[in-house]
């Protein structure tokens, strides 16, 4: 009797089109993005083919098993303060450079889609590894905050939006192409920036362009501390400012940042994010004296928007996985995916992934269109979210593969891993739901931009117009006394509510129907793979092969 005869084992994975086999991303894109020219809508394809590459995930692989490391000194005693990087590291931050996802939509013309066609790329290339697009997502969110000091930004965002990517410490204006970190939290304060205590002295003529200062201060979160540069807030004269702090100066002489270690997370491994100390360093001031936290909302916002891609990216891929491995696994007489319980919970994870990519999607668009208070109140909405729903989203996924799914090598387990960052990122659940109160309090026509998105999926179902009365309360419920109590509850619906809308309006009438029924329409448990009645073991067929084609 042989014992070693393999049997019953789920294939490789193998290369596959990560844009082409998702027809929610590609319906996304030929509704939101203009095609400039045959080049752009080619190198978007090329992207999707290259993210399934088994070469791209033998990078992820190489750079999740070999993570950085920091080098405080050189041999001979001299500070170094340096990152050393997997060779796969830079051939994924090659990549992703040369895709435009870091900040050229903001040098684009209005009316291209350019920040929608960049959304559609992130979405693709955050399935290979998500930790080298920090910098990128970094690099992306920076150009918005730097336009309040038009001299800064004429310096700098050029070289931001570049394709080329250029390691290596040298000054900004002499390489090819730029990124650029932040350090905005510190040990005592964590989201609560406004406790930062770093402090700003104003020294001019230093060796930088533009209105110089000298920081003192400890930044307990820099990611990414090999990029050109850094956003940072430090207390000035003038209150809490927001400033440029570069890597090497304008002389080629390096700044005064010294690397204190790296944080070792539970995931997130490939991109170095590090707790800094600033002995004086140079920086020069972006936006005006005491304004800090204003000139920096409008990086967060966008770094908000990538959590949100990021954690779309995140579902598809361990859905992906799921999905491949129940069509090819037999159990009890039956492969999985024919046996109606697994079919449950497939659809239901099926409907969670398509629901947020459409609504990063949305939140690109708006943000290509100009349509400020949709941005300002949906991207809060779907940070929440779509970043809250990841975690047990993923775990789900990993469960559809047994054991198989615990293991590394098949990699769900990075996923797992990797699920709970953008939840964390840029504002926990608790400061996004609160952030959504104010906007809604404080912004009314936020909301109103909110409400007017829901309003053309009037119609469809009860269930479905009974949330869109639900989410127009909202205004009221939060100026009430108790809303804080109340906060989260009130951004899942409108949150829920938003997808179901985009989903009645943009996708197949199945999958549509289905997140409406359990969504809103209570006919759903509390896990995942409770879809009920209204939606068949056979009317089941159709949702799943509309989100993930055989």
């Amino acid at each position: 009797m042989r014992t070693h005869d393999v049997t019953n084992q789920v294939p490789p994975l193998g290369e596959r089109d990560l844009l082409a086999s998702d027809p929610g991303l590609v319906a996304a894109v030929e509704r939101w993005v203009t095609p400039q020219d045959a080049t752009e809508a080619a190198a978007l394809a090329g992207l999707g083919t290259r993210a399934g590459r088994a070469e791209s995930r033998q990078w992820a692989d190489q750079v999740d098993g070999a993570p950085p490391v920091l080098r405080t000194h050189a041999p001979t005693g001299e500070r170094l303060d340096e990152v050393e990087y997997h060779p796969a590291y830079h051939r994924l931050m090659e990549v992703a450079v040369g895709a435009g996802l870091t900040a050229e939509p903001w040098t684009r013309p209005a009316g291209t889609g350019a920040h929608a066609r960049r959304a559609a790329g992130f979405v693709l290339w955050s399935q290979v590894e998500a930790g080298h697009l920090c910098p990128v997502s970094m690099t992306y969110a920076a150009a918005p905050a730097l336009a309040a000091e038009p001299e800064v930004a004429a310096r700098w965002v050029p070289g931001l939006a570049s394709r080329t990517y250029e390691p290596g410490l040298r000054p900004a204006a002499r390489k090819a192409g730029l990124t650029l970190g932040m350090g905005m939290t510190e040990k005592q304060g964590g989201s609560d920036v406004r406790a930062n205590t770093t402090r700003a002295v104003r020294v001019p003529g230093g060796p930088l362009a533009g209105d110089t200062h000298r920081l003192t201060g400890h930044k307990w979160f820099c990611s990414a501390p090999m990029s050109d540069g850094f956003l940072v807030l430090a207390r000035a004269e003038g209150g809490l400012t927001c400033f440029l702090l570069p890597r090497v100066l304008d002389d080629g002489a390096r700044n005064d940042i010294r690397l204190q270690r790296l944080k070792d997370k539970l995931g997130n491994r490939a991109n170095a994010s590090s707790e800094i100390e600033l002995d004086g360093a140079w920086a020069v001031r972006v936006g005006d004296e005491g304004r800090g936290v204003r000139t920096i909302l409008d990086m967060v916002t966008a770094t908000r928007l990538d959590c949100v891609l990021g954690s779309a990216a995140t579902m598809r891929a361990a859905l992906v996985r799921a999905v491949h491995h129940a069509r090819h696994r037999h159990a009890f007489g039956a492969l999985l995916v024919d046996q109606p319980l697994m079919r449950n919970v497939l659809t239901d994870l099926a409907l969670e992934s398509e629901a947020a990519t459409l609504l990063g999607m949305r939140l690109a668009h708006a943000v290509d269109a100009g349509e400020r208070d949709l941005v300002r109140l949906g991207v809060a909405v779907g940070k929440f979210w779509v970043c809250k729903r990841t975690a047990p989203m993923v775990a789900e996924a990993l469960e559809c593969l047994g054991g198989n799914g615990y293991v590394e090598e098949n990699g769900l387990a990075r996923l797992y891993r990797e699920a709970p960052l953008n939840s964390v990122w840029e504002g926990s659940g608790n400061v996004a739901a609160l952030d959504v109160l104010r906007a809604v309090a404080r912004e009314p026509a936020s909301l109103d931009a909110l409400l007017a998105e829901l309003e053309p999926a009037r119609g469809h179902s009860a269930a479905f117009d009974a949330a869109v009365e639900a989410c127009a309360a909202v205004g009221v419920a939060a100026r009430s006394d108790d809303a804080p109590w109340a906060a989260r509850r009130m951004v899942e619906q409108l949150a829920v509510t938003f997808q179901a809308a985009l989903l009645v309006r943009h996708s197949p009438g199945p999958v549509a129907d289905a997140f409406v029924a359990s969504r809103l329409g209570g006919d759903h448990g509390v896990t995942f793979g409770t879809l009920g009645g209204s939606l068949a073991p056979a009317a089941a067929v159709p949702v799943l092969a509309q989100v993930v084609p055989a």
